[in-house]
C-alpha cells in the first residue's frame, strides 16, 4: 500500500507562549483522529510548536483508504409488499433513491428483523482528496483563548496568520485559509534567516528548519534550553534553578535559544530574597542562580532568540532592565518598612473582600476569632496564633505585593520580623497561604496551622453560603484548592476535629441572616466529595472512601486512618465475602415489613448457626470496643474478619423469613446488630468484590 509523510504548518505572528503546546497538540490531535476515521492509517504523528508556527507532522500516510462494504437498510420486509404481491411505494421509493430496482433488493438481517437493502462497496477515502478539509476542520477546532481580526479580513484566530505550508510526500496540496493559499514555503529564524524556506518533501522540514536556525521539536528546543542554563551556571560554580513552567515558558518564546549569564549589584541582595526573584522570573523570565549553600547569587540567566555577535551587548541590554525592576523592589521593601504591620489594620476597612462578605477588615476579625477556638484544640499559643491571625492580611495593602502579588505572606513575614513581633508570628502569617499548590508544603506549626485552616473555611463557608459556588469552569476564590488544603492539613495534625465541627465555628463569625443556613454543611459536603480524587492520586479506590463517609464521619483524620485501614483490609481473602454479606444484610433489612430495633434475645434463638452467630458478635462486640477507642481500625477489621464463618453458616442453614413473626423478628434484629458492628468501621456494603 502507497504511504507518503504529510506536513502542515500555519505560520503565525508571535503566538503567546503558555498556549503554544496546547494549541499544537489539540491541531495534531483532531487532525489524526479525522484521518482515522477516513480509514487512513499512518505510522505516527507528532505536533512541533515555535512562536511562529504550528504543524503537525504524521509519518506513512497511506494514499488512498481501504474500500468499505456497507449496508444500506429500508422497510421492513414483511411490508414491502401489499396483498397481491406488488412491491410497495415505500420499497420502490428506497431502490429508486439508491438507482437500483426494487427486484435488486436483498433481505438482510437486523436486530430489529429482517429488512430490505443494499450491500454496496465504496471506494475508500483518497488521502490528497480529503485533507484539505480535514485540516481546515481541525484548525478551526484549535483552542484559542481570544480570537483576533486583522487586515480586512472577517477570519479570526489568536495572532495574524502569515503563511500555510501542506505537502504530502514532494507534493504540495492545495488550501485556502485565513486568506492565505498552501504550499512548500515556510520560513526560517526572522533575523538569522529572513528568506523563505522551500520544502522539498515534507519529510525534510525539521532539517531545512534547523538550517533556517529554528528548532521546531518543542522538546528538543527546552532539552536545548536546560542544557545550555545548566552549563553556564556550572561554569560560574552555581546551580541554577530551573523551575518546570518557567523552562515551558521561555521555550515558548525562542526558536534559536541562546543561553547568556549576566549579574546585578550586590546591593540588591538585601532586599528579601522572594521579591528578587519574583522580578527575574515572573517579570524578565530569568532563571536565578544559588551558591552551595543555596543563597542566592547576583547573577541571572537570560535566554535570547538570537545567535548575537557581540553577546556581551545582549547581556549589557538585559542588565539595564532588570536594574530597574530591582531597585523598584528595594524601594517598595524600605518604604514598606516604615510603617508597622498593624498600622496597616486600619487600611483593610477600605478593601473589599466580598461584596456581600465584607471587607478585608471583616474577615481579619472572622480569622481571629475561628484562630482561637481552631487554636485551642491544636494547642496552639494563643497569644502568637491570635496575633499572627490579626496581621496575616495586613501585607495585602504593602507597596511591596501591590506590585509583587505572589509575595503575600512572604512580604508579611518580612516586615514582621523587623517590627519585632517574632519567628512565630511572623512564620505563621507566610505559611498561613500554604500548600498554595497541590504537592505544596504544609504549614509547620500549630499556629501557623490553625490560621491557615481558619482563612480558608471562612472564605468556603462565605463563598457557599451566599450560593457562588464554584462550577466546572469558574472558581474564582480557588475553593478546590482550599478544600485539598483543609484535607491536607488537618490530617497532618492529627486532629479528629470533625469538618462539621469546624464549619460550625466558621458560620457562627458571621453575623444572622448573611449565609445560608446550609452553608456549613454544603462545605462538609464539598469536600468530602474532594477527598474523592485526593485517594484517586493515591491509587485507593473510591469504593474504599465511600464504605467510610458512608457511616456519617466527617473528620479528615479518622477518615484517612479508616480508608487506609480498609483498602488494606480490600486485598485481603475475607473482604470479598464479607462484602457481599454485608450487601445482602442490607438488602434484606431494607425490604423488611416492620420496624427493626433493640437487641435480638437468645431465648428465642433455635437454629445452632443463628445461636453461634449471636455468641460470635458478643465477642467481637467486646473486641471492637478497646480497638477503636485506641483507633486501630486495622485490628477492628480484623476482628471483624473472625464472623466470616458464623456469616455463612447462618445464610447457609437458617430461613431469615420464618413464618414465625417472633422468630422473623428476631432473627432481622441479629442481622441488625451484625450490620451495626460493621459500621461501626465502615459501611462494608459499598466495597466491591477483589
Amino acid at each position: 500500500m502507497s504511504c507518503a509523510d504529510l506536513l502542515f504548518e500555519l505560520g503565525t505572528e508571535e503566538l503567546p507562549a503558555g498556549q503554544l503546546t496546547t494549541m499544537a497538540e489539540a491541531l495534531c490531535d483532531t487532525l489524526s483522529n479525522s484521518l482515522t476515521s477516513k480509514g487512513l492509517q499512518f505510522k505516527s504523528s507528532r505536533w512541533l510548536a515555535t512562536p511562529r508556527r504550528l504543524a503537525v507532522c504524521i509519518t506513512g500516510l497511506t494514499l488512498t483508504a481501504p474500500a468499505v462494504e456497507r449496508e444500506l437498510l429500508g422497510p421492513p420486509v414483511a411490508s414491502s409488499k401489499d396483498k397481491d404481491g406488488n412491491w410497495t411505494p415505500a420499497a420502490q421509493g428506497f431502490a429508486r433513491k439508491h438507482g437500483v430496482t426494487a427486484e435488486d433488493l436483498i433481505s438482510i438481517d437486523t436486530n430489529k428483523g429482517q429488512r430490505l437493502g443494499l450491500r454496496v462497496v465504496e471506494a475508500g477515502a483518497i488521502a490528497k482528496d480529503v485533507l484539505p478539509e480535514l485540516v481546515r476542520l481541525a484548525v478551526a477546532a484549535i483552542p484559542v483563548s481570544k480570537r483576533m481580526r486583522w487586515g480586512r479580513s472577517r477570519d479570526e484566530f489568536l495572532r495574524p496568520v502569515e503563511w500555510l505550508v501542506l505537502m504530502l510526500g514532494e507534493e504540495a496540496l492545495k488550501l485556502s485559509l485565513y486568506g492565505c493559499e498552501a504550499g512548500r514555503t515556510s520560513r526560517g529564524h526572522r533575523f538569522h534567516h529572513p528568506a523563505d524556506v522551500v520544502l522539498a518533501t515534507a519529510s525534510d522540514y525539521e532539517h531545512q528548519l534547523l538550517e533556517a536556525k529554528v528548532i521546531a521539536d518543542f522538546d528538543k528546543r527546552q532539552a536545548s534550553i536546560k542544557a545550555q542554563v545548566e552549563t553556564l551556571a556550572d561554569k560560574a560554580g552555581a546551580r541554577a534553578i530551573i523551575d518546570a513552567a518557567l523552562l515551558a515558558e521561555v521555550t515558548g518564546l525562542v526558536e534559536w535559544p541562546v543561553a547568556l549569564m549576566g549579574s546585578f549589584d550586590q546591593k540588591f541582595l538585601s532586599v528579601p530574597t522572594e521579591a528578587l526573584i519574583s522580578s527575574m522570573k515572573v517579570h524578565q523570565k530569568y532563571f536565578h542562580l544559588v551558591d552551595q549553600s543555596a543563597q542566592l547569587l547576583p547573577n541571572f540567566i537570560t535566554v535570547a532568540n538570537i545567535e548575537s555577535t557581540e553577546p556581551s551587548q545582549v547581556i549589557a541590554g538585559n542588565e539595564r532592565v532588570i536594574r530597574p525592576r530591582l531597585s523598584d523592589a528595594a524601594f517598595f521593601f524600605e518604604t514598606d518598612k516604615k510603617t508597622p504591620l498593624n498600622a496597616r489594620l486600619k487600611r483593610l476597612e477600605g478593601v473589599v473582600f466580598q461584596k456581600q462578605l465584607g471587607t478585608l477588615a471583616d474577615k481579619t476579625d472572622r480569622i481571629v476569632g475561628q484562630t482561637q477556638q481552631i487554636g485551642t484544640i491544636f494547642k496552639a499559643d494563643p497569644d502568637s496564633s491570635g496575633r499572627a491571625a490579626k496581621l496575616c492580611k495586613c501585607d495585602l495593602v504593602s507597596e511591596m505585593v501591590l506590585e509583587f502579588a505572589d509575595l503575600q505572606g512572604v512580604a508579611g513575614a518580612h516586615y514582621a520580623r523587623h517590627d519585632g513581633e517574632g519567628d512565630i508570628v511572623a512564620d505563621a502569617i507566610e505559611q498561613h497561604y500554604w500548600p498554595r499548590f497541590a504537592g505544596d508544603q504544609l504549614p509547620v506549626s500549630a499556629d501557623a496551622r490553625a490560621v491557615a485552616l481558619a482563612d480558608r473555611l471562612d472564605t468556603m463557608v462565605g463563598i457557599f453560603g451566599i450560593g457562588q459556588i464554584p462550577t466546572g469552569s469558574k472558581d474564582p476564590f480557588g475553593l478546590r484548592r482550599a478544600a485539598l488544603a483543609i484535607i491536607r492539613i488537618l490530617i497532618a495534625q492529627k486532629n479528629t476535629v470533625s469538618l462539621n465541627t469546624l464549619t460550625a465555628w466558621a458560620q457562627a463569625q458571621y453575623a444572622p441572616g448573611v449565609l445560608s443556613p446550609t452553608a456549613g454543611a454544603d462545605v462538609v459536603a464539598y469536600i468530602i466529595e474532594r477527598l474523592r480524587a485526593f485517594y484517586e492520586d493515591q491509587g485507593i479506590a473510591v469504593e474504599v472512601l465511600r464504605a467510610v463517609t458512608g457511616v456519617g464521619i466527617t473528620s479528615p483524620t479518622e477518615i484517612d486512618a479508616r480508608v487506609h485501614a480498609l483498602n488494606a483490609f480490600a486485598d485481603t481473602e475475607a473482604a470479598g465475602a464479607l462484602a457481599a454479606a454485608n450487601k445482602r444484610v442490607a438488602n434484606i433489612l431494607a425490604k423488611a415489613d416492620q420496624t427493626i430495633a433493640g437487641q435480638p434475645d437468645d431465648a428465642v434463638l433455635v437454629e445452632v448457626a443463628e445461636r453461634a452467630l449471636f455468641a460470635a458478635l458478643q465477642q467481637t462486640e467486646a473486641a471492637l470496643d478497646p480497638l477503636l477507642d485506641h483507633e486501630n481500625f486495622a485490628g477492628a477489621l480484623n476482628a471483624l474478619a473472625e464472623l466470616r464463618a458464623p456469616i455463612d453458616a447462618f445464610f447457609d442453614g437458617v430461613m431469615v423469613n420464618a413464618d414465625d413473626a417472633a422468630l422473623k423478628l428476631n432473627r432481622l434484629k441479629l442481622l441488625a446488630a451484625l450490620r451495626a458492628q460493621f459500621l461501626r468501621v465502615a459501611d462494608i456494603a459499598e466495597m466491591a468484590v477483589r
